[in-house]
């Protein structure tokens, strides 16, 4: 996910910096915390929370802009889905610090605080913790053409997995959230992909990557 401004092809300078001191806090718990997943997040935070809802940020756009040698190998006021967690207590802890490995240090992004919708609440808006994606990190490749991205994806693994279940299991994500959750550049790769697969590896191969 990228924040939308005029600074998105700005060349690659340091490493993203460590998380924030003060993250942004539940008024109505000020022991509680949210944080925002629009990645493999949704599907698999791997952290204890307490809560969990469906919905989206304005302001950022999903775009497959970012490389990682680890994991997995639009309109100006863009519209990012995903699941806003809540973790409280002991869980804020242990979530941050987890996470500023699995995003931060391994992933190469940096923290914002977004303003998050629930997709049931849409008018009782939360101030959640989101890990974004910058042009100042070593990973980040910049815009390409979706086949370009699509022929990447089918190539590369990695540690978490191949990155045909990332895309997937992110589409399938998407198609749950209903109609309202449009995301044109993720269909587009979606698209390019299944165009692109039986020449990769036969429809069994295929199979066996998801």
């Amino acid at each position: 996910m990228k924040q939308e401004s005029a600074a998105q092809n700005t060349p690659p300078a340091s490493p993203p910096p460590s998380p924030p001191a003060q993250h942004p806090r539940d008024h109505g718990d000020p022991q509680a915390l949210w944080i925002f997943g629009y990645g493999s997040l949704v599907w698999r935070p791997d952290f204890a929370y307490s809560d969990s809802r469906v919905g989206f940020v304005r302001g950022y756009s999903r775009r497959f802009w970012q490389g990682d040698t680890f994991h997995r190998g639009s309109d100006k006021m863009g519209c990012t889905w995903g699941v806003a967690y809540q973790v409280r207590g002991e869980q804020v802890s242990e979530a941050l610090k987890y996470l500023n490995v699995r995003e931060a240090v391994l992933g190469g992004y940096d923290t914002k605080e977004v303003t998050f919708y629930p997709q049931d609440t849409p008018d009782q808006p939360l101030k959640a913790l989101a890990y974004v994606a910058t042009p100042q990190n070593p990973g980040y490749l910049g815009p390409a053409p979706e086949e370009a991205i699509a022929t990447q994806i089918l190539a590369c693994r990695g540690f978490s997995g191949h990155n045909l279940e990332y895309l997937l299991r992110l589409a399938d994500f998407m198609q749950l959230c209903g109609p309202q959750a449009q995301d044109e550049h993720l269909a587009a790769i979606v698209d390019a992909v299944g165009t692109m697969l039986p020449c990769f590896c036969p429809t069994e191969q295929a199979l066996a990557l998801v």
